[in-house]
C-alpha cells in the first residue's frame, strides 16, 4: 500500500493525467488522499510558523481546518464541475473528486523548503504554485473534461466560495 501511495503521489507531482485517473477510480486511495492531505497540513503549519516567526502551537488546528477545507474543497469543485461547466462527457462523486484533490495537494509536501533561510519564502511561493496545477489537472481528471481551461474555470470560480469558508472556520475556531 506504501509502495503504491509513494507512486502515485510521484505522478501526482509530475501532473501525469493518468495517475489522476488511476486514483479516481480506487475508492480505496480515499484513506491514502487523507493521510496526504494530513502531511501536507502539518509541513505547511510547521514552515509557515518558522516563515512567520510564530509558534507551532496552531498544527493541530491546521490539520483541522485543512481537512474539512478539503472536503469542502472537494464538494464545491464537485458541484460547480457537474453542473455550471458540465460537459456531455462529466461524470464524477464527491468521493473521486476528494481523492483527485488530495493527491493534488502532494507537492505542497515541499512547503517544507520553507524552512530555509533567505530563499525560503520563494521556495514555498513555488510549491504552492505547483500544488495548485496539480489540482487543476486533478480536477480536470475527476470532473473527465478534455480541456484544461475549463478545469482552471472550475478552480477559479470555486476558490470564492472555499476561500469564505476557510474564512468562517479559521474565525470561528480562533475565536471559541
Amino acid at each position: 500500500m506504501l509502495r503504491t501511495m509513494l507512486r502515485r503521489m510521484f505522478g501526482a507531482a509530475m501532473l501525469k493525467a493518468g495517475t489522476f485517473e488511476e486514483v479516481e477510480a480506487d475508492s480505496g486511495a480515499t484513506i491514502q488522499a487523507v493521510l496526504i492531505v494530513v502531511a501536507v497540513s502539518v509541513v505547511t503549519g510547521f514552515a509557515a510558523a518558522q516563515i512567520n516567526d510564530g509558534g507551532i502551537s496552531a498544527i493541530g488546528l491546521g490539520i483541522l481546518t485543512a481537512l474539512a477545507g478539503w472536503a469542502m474543497w472537494a464538494a464545491i469543485t464537485y458541484l460547480i464541475g457537474t453542473t455550471l461547466f458540465k460537459t456531455k462527457e462529466t461524470e464524477a462523486t464527491w468521493g473521486q473528486m476528494a481523492r483527485v484533490i488530495g493527491f493534488g495537494q502532494t507537492p505542497g509536501l515541499l512547503r517544507i523548503l520553507g524552512l530555509i533561510p533567505t530563499i525560503g519564502s520563494a521556495l514555498y511561493l513555488i510549491a504552492s504554485v505547483w500544488q495548485i496545477a496539480a489540482m487543476v489537472i486533478g480536477v480536470r481528471q475527476g470532473l473527465d473534461y478534455t480541456s484544461t481551461l475549463r478545469a482552471i474555470a472550475v478552480v477559479v470560480v470555486g476558490f470564492i466560495p472555499y476561500a469564505l469558508f476557510q474564512w468562517a472556520l479559521i474565525t470561528l475556531v480562533g475565536n471559541g
